[in-house]
């Protein structure tokens, strides 16, 4: 059972430094919150977003029936974070579009439209971001971070950035930097938008127009790395769609039209997308996936970034996750052990790929569940 929820915003004059070397002021970010917080001020859940994703964890808004947040199945009341015990905050990140300022947003030096000037952010600068946000809402340490996928890598970078702040970290479906191969595929989608005749070298603002076929080929490569073989299989297979007129052979041979059902739902999925997301916020984001590697400044010893953890530890990871594989979470696990820090991982046999971390499945939502029970235990 959902609940209502209403979107807040926050304005934030002073300048923020970015790991670019540049910075940005008169920024807003947009968020949400549910639950109380109580009143030592200690049960505060972060929850970071990932690619695509907002500040609307949880929750429907008034008078829209299909607006439930993108976590909705594992936070609000009674459920796996129970916002009867925490209270769970959303924020959505710079750089974004879906309230925080983001390139189609106003520079306040030039009053122009951002567009490609806006300036490159990191990982590192949303934790920075997400902490002058807490400081504002009076809120000196969090109970739990949590993310998953490029969520996962913001709690982490909270553990390394603010480890006095947070007591524990929920780290799903992550890594701890992306493979040679995950940096490929967000380059092939980025090249899709770039090339775009209607792109206009990020500035179509001014020209009244969206680089819809960029959008649409970046989601279409995106989704597929985000489902398993076997999901696509079953899910469709190699069924043809029922207008489809065949042959002696079964195939129409057209090199136009859609004729699998796969074909069919990768376009759908690609028009859809095209019609709510930014151009510029997709490169911006798909870089900042790129440049998080907290091992980097170590020599690639990532045992050695690790050593500034002071959190406890919920790893999750799927079976048939290849895109942020069970492996890179264990390569997190064993950094932390060997720092002798309190880990619990779960590796969860599941079909559903990478996109698991958003499902319901009920070993996983039970393995969370159980978790932030003890955190809620160990506080009273």
């Amino acid at each position: 059972m959902s609940f209502l929820v209403t979107p807040q915003s926050l304005h934030f004059d002073a300048p923020l430094p970015l790991q670019s070397g540049a910075s940005i002021r008169g920024y807003d970010l947009s968020y949400e919150t549910y639950g109380e917080l109580n009143a030592a001020r200690d049960n505060a859940v972060l929850i970071c977003h990932a690619l695509n994703a907002s500040h609307h964890v949880a929750g429907v808004y008034a008078g829209q029936d299909k607006s439930e947040g993108w976590w909705d199945n594992m936070v609000g009341p009674g459920k796996s974070v129970d916002t009867n015990r925490f209270f769970v905050i959303g924020v959505n990140n710079l750089g974004s579009c879906f309230g925080s300022t983001g390139p189609m947003h106003i520079h306040p030096d030039t009053g122009q439209v951002y567009g490609a000037g806006f300036p490159v952010v990191t990982v590192e600068d949303w934790v920075n971001a997400q902490a002058r946000l807490l400081d504002a809402l009076g809120i000196e340490r969090l109970a739990a971070v949590m993310g998953g996928s490029l969520g996962g890598m913001q709690a982490l970078g909270w553990t390394l950035q603010y480890p006095e702040r947070v007591r524990h970290a929920v780290v799903v479906a992550s890594a701890p930097n992306l493979t040679a191969e995950n940096i490929a595929f967000n380059e092939v989608a980025r090249r899709a938008i770039v090339t775009d005749p209607d792109f206009h070298g990020g500035d179509f603002y001014h020209h009244g127009v969206v680089p819809r076929r960029g959008l649409r080929i970046a989601r279409m490569i995106g989704h597929i790395t985000y489902l398993s073989d076997d999901v696509m299989n079953e899910k469709f297979g190699r069924q043809l769609r029922e207008a489809v007129t065949q042959n002696a052979s079964g195939y129409r041979f057209s090199t136009q039209d859609v004729e699998f059902q796969i074909e069919s739902y990768l376009r759908y999925q690609g028009d859809k997308f095209s019609d709510y997301f930014d151009a510029n916020t997709y490169l911006l984001i798909t870089r900042a996936l790129d440049y998080f590697d907290p091992a980097r400044t170590f020599g690639g010893d990532l045992t050695r970034a690790l050593a500034r953890a002071t959190s406890q530890f919920l790893l999750v990871s799927f079976s048939t996750d290849w895109r942020f594989a069970p492996t890179r979470s264990r390569e997190i696990v064993k950094a932390l052990l060997d720092n002798r820090r309190d880990v619990s991982y779960a590796e969860i046999d599941a079909p559903h790929g990478h996109d698991a971390f958003l499902l319901d499945d009920p070993r996983y939502l039970g393995v969370v569940r159980a978790y932030f029970d003890s955190i809620a235990g160990a506080a009273q």
